[in-house]
């Protein structure tokens, strides 16, 4: 694995990581949205990540400058969560109230979305470690020659 590479790598999970987190950031501002321009409350979305195809080494010069070099990860998705119920209030004064007198309110619970914003800042600060790292050792090869 090359140096470069391993700063992509880094660099990728940093980025994934970034856009998740502004994905559970919308979801946490949204959390008494009940009416969208859609129709109903707001729904909370999801990202989901793919490791990015490896370029062989035989393929190195021929892929075009834009091809991913390694490993890394990569934002495949960001779909509403329709497996998770609106959450149902009863407030008849609210003109989103249905015939019955019950709101829906979105399917964001703070707890889960607070949780997954640690682990988003987690899974960041080990990319940036790791890029850190990979940083320190290129300037100690780069000063072996001195």
């Amino acid at each position: 694995m090359g140096l470069f590479q391993a700063f992509n790598i880094s660099a990728s999970g940093m980025t994934a990581e970034r856009f998740r987190t502004d994905i559970i950031a919308e979801n946490i501002a949204n959390v008494n949205t009940t009416s969208t321009e859609s129709g109903g409350p707001y729904r909370r979305k999801v990202v989901t990540f793919q490791a990015r195809p490896v370029t062989a080494f035989s393929q190195m010069y021929s892929a075009s400058k834009n091809a991913a070099i390694g490993n890394g990860v990569k934002v495949v998705s960001v779909k509403e969560d329709t497996e998770t119920d609106f959450i149902k209030e009863y407030d008849p004064a609210n003109p989103d109230a249905d015939e019955n007198g019950y709101v829906s309110y979105p399917n964001v619970n703070t707890v889960t979305e607070m949780t997954n914003l640690i682990d988003a800042t987690r899974a960041y600060e080990a990319n940036a470690t790791a890029f850190e790292a990979s940083k320190q050792m290129a300037q100690i090869g780069l000063s072996i020659g001195k």
